[in-house]
């Protein structure tokens, strides 16, 4: 189906805010100016413009993401994100769709080497630097933008046949394990998003069964 330049816009607007929060520890030089910008933000005003969620969603979320950040507990909001998504060790959350699809729970599983084969066959590059699997939520978030801008045309089966097949599963394993309100706020916003993109974009997906 052929979307409009302007919900193309939005899809990758959504790919490009969200998938860094996932991706990147706070700590790090990468997440600095994403926390900054949500910590310094008018939630009122964002909720006007954010795509696809209801505008009471996106300001009970938002609020929660930039109260959380004015507290000025950094090292809570680190070591949150490392028990979530990063370890070391059991990680509450893994960030990686085959964990949860594959019925063994590995990393590099079937859902991997299905995302890996469908990029090789639309002649995309493996995204990122390559230390993590192609189905990381924060790499496959920043793709989703990606193509929303260059290969529109290939969007909507990447959404159906990849990323919405297990991202909002995933998105409320982090909602029941997140202890710190900014990953209570994200996993909120995330989920309202998505779930209202699939519907602006008229998609039908298949739910695999979770074994996670």
């Amino acid at each position: 189906m052929e979307h409009s330049q302007g919900t193309m816009e939005a899809v990758a607007f959504l790919g490009e805010t969200l998938g860094p929060l996932f991706l990147y520890d706070p700590a790090s030089d990468q997440a600095t100016p994403v926390y900054e910008a949500l910590a310094a933000l008018d939630c009122e005003e964002a909720a006007v413009e954010w795509p696809f969620a209801e505008p009471a969603q996106v300001v009970a979320a938002l609020g929660q993401m930039s109260e959380a950040l004015a507290s000025g507990e950094d090292d809570d909001l680190v070591w949150e994100y490392r028990r979530l998504f990063a370890g070391p060790g059991q990680k509450a959350a893994p960030p990686w769709g085959s964990v949860y699809t594959d019925r063994e729970c590995v990393v590099f599983g079937e859902a991997t080497l299905a995302l890996r084969q469908w990029m090789r066959d639309c002649g995309i590059a493996r995204p990122g630097d390559g230390s993590e699997p192609e189905d990381h939520i924060g790499l496959m978030l920043r793709l989703m933008a990606w193509l929303a801008q260059e290969r529109p045309e290939l969007l909507d089966a990447y959404l159906s046949e990849h990323l919405l097949t297990w991202v909002p599963h995933f998105l409320g394993v982090v909602s029941a394990e997140a202890r710190h309100p900014f990953f209570q706020g994200l996993a909120t916003l995330s989920a309202a998003s998505l779930a209202g993109m699939q519907e602006a974009l008229g998609l039908t997906v298949e739910v695999p069964r979770f074994y996670r």
